[in-house]
């Protein structure tokens, strides 16, 4: 009941004044905060994580491990300081409460599973019904057991007795996450792991992972695009500065390219970036926006009218409701493949933006993995997020340069850009 009044508000997006050029600084990675966590957590010594972002889901992954015995202490001027405990699991008995972060349940599954004890794992409503079979599967094939045995969602009692490491082959189509979870927690085993993974989505955040794990100590071997060899060793302690988060950015490069305006987000790098989410600018590229690297950050500048085009976004797919939210103003249609998964997150991501852009006067179809957004004017009108961050944020885009788009509970940008709405307003017009 406590969340009743936040979903009873609403935001109106107002459009992007004129002549648009503003700089703006967002908020640490969330993929990178919650990965910084963990390897910290499972190092030996103490680490400092610089720019690590604070919002729902980074705030459940450090509750997560507390319960879980980790010393995780968030000191806004400093950084957040994380005391490794040496590859152990402190506690030998945990509630663990993962909120709506799947990170959070996906990583710290695994690495319980690379304990000694019992560990009671639940979630909210939309994660509950996220699925986790295949990562379930490949813990049990570790020596994992769990309570339901054959459990496939949240929650579940987890019962570890360390993994025995081995030969493991999963389909990687439904989330690169459960990839993530198992190549961290390895490096505790007992033996090597050898992991094949079949068609694997989201693979920029896979190699995240891997420069992660080797920033903090550990290399894994990679055999070709899909195969992956970890032995047992341990991570270490450092200093460790997050990168802004690329995915936020992705929303204030978007008003760029539909107003015509000019937009820099300050500390972000194409090159050496961590983030595939960075890619996006590709895009904005082919649709003929102007990208420009600076010593400061990365500008945008949009041509006003972007081009259409087809884009198989499966690297980045949390960007696509961003190009989405582009596309109403192309000159042609725009087609977004390879997104199947994208109706497996906090909401049917692929259905939400497609009724929503419809209730704005949008023409679009859609399949099982693609969505195709036809050029339009769209009018305003009221968005329905359906609770997922990542629609509301993009709808902003959209209300840069429609009046009257207003966005229903618009708190639910916390999960991982709890400001949002407070940066958007430097691109706003100013109220009379």
């Amino acid at each position: 009941m406590n969340d009743v009044p936040d979903r009873a508000r609403v935001r109106t997006i107002r459009p992007a004044r004129t002549d648009l050029d503003v700089t703006v600084r967002v908020p640490g990675s969330k993929s990178i905060t919650n990965r910084a966590l963990l390897l910290a957590a499972l190092a030996s010594g103490p680490s400092t994580l610089r720019g690590a972002l604070a919002a729902d889901d980074t705030l459940t992954f450090a509750a997560g491990l507390r319960a879980l015995g980790f010393a995780v202490d968030a000191e806004e001027a400093a950084g957040w300081r994380v005391q490794g405990a040496a590859g152990r699991i402190p506690a030998a008995e945990a509630d663990v409460f993962c909120a709506e972060a799947g990170t959070a349940a996906r990583f710290l599954l695994a690495a319980c599973a690379a304990g000694e004890g019992s560990y009671r794992l639940d979630a909210g409503a939309q994660l509950r019904r996220r699925p986790l079979a295949q990562l379930l599967e490949a813990l049990r094939a570790q020596g994992a057991r769990t309570a339901p045995r054959d459990a496939s969602h949240l929650p579940l009692t987890l019962e570890a007795r360390g993994l025995t490491g081995g030969s493991l082959r999963l389909r990687g189509g439904t989330s690169s996450q459960f990839i993530s979870a198992l190549l961290i927690a390895a490096p505790l085993g007992h033996a090597p792991l050898d992991l094949a993974v079949d068609g694997l989505v989201s693979r920029p955040y896979v190699d995240m992972t891997l420069a992660m794990m080797a920033q903090f100590g550990v290399e894994a071997e990679r055999r070709g695009h899909e195969c992956f060899r970890v032995v047992p060793s341990a991570y270490a302690g450092r200093d460790y500065a997050v990168e802004p988060d690329a995915s936020t950015a992705s929303y204030f490069f978007a008003a760029a390219a539909v107003t015509g305006g000019r937009v820099r987000v300050l500390g972000l790098r194409r090159d050496g970036c961590l983030q595939g989410d960075t890619r996006f600018l590709d895009v904005l590229e082919a649709m003929g926006c102007s990208v420009s690297d600076e010593p400061d950050g990365v500008v945008v500048a949009g041509p006003g009218t972007p081009a259409g085009l087809t884009v198989d976004m499966s690297d980045i797919s949390d960007t696509f409701m961003t190009l989405a939210a582009v596309a109403p103003f192309a000159s042609s249609p725009v087609t977004i493949t390879g997104i199947a998964n994208m109706r497996l997150k906090e909401s049917d991501r692929i259905a939400a933006m497609e009724s929503n852009l419809r209730r704005l006067g949008v023409k679009t179809a859609s399949g099982p993995d693609f969505l195709r957004v036809y050029p339009g004017t769209p009018t305003g009108g009221r968005i329905d997020p359906h609770g997922d961050h990542r629609v509301a944020m993009s709808f902003a885009v959209l209300g840069s340069r429609v009046p009257g788009v207003i966005v229903e509970d618009p708190g639910c940008v916390s999960k991982t850009c709890p400001d949002f709405f407070e940066l958007w307003t430097a691109l706003e017009q100013e109220t009379a």
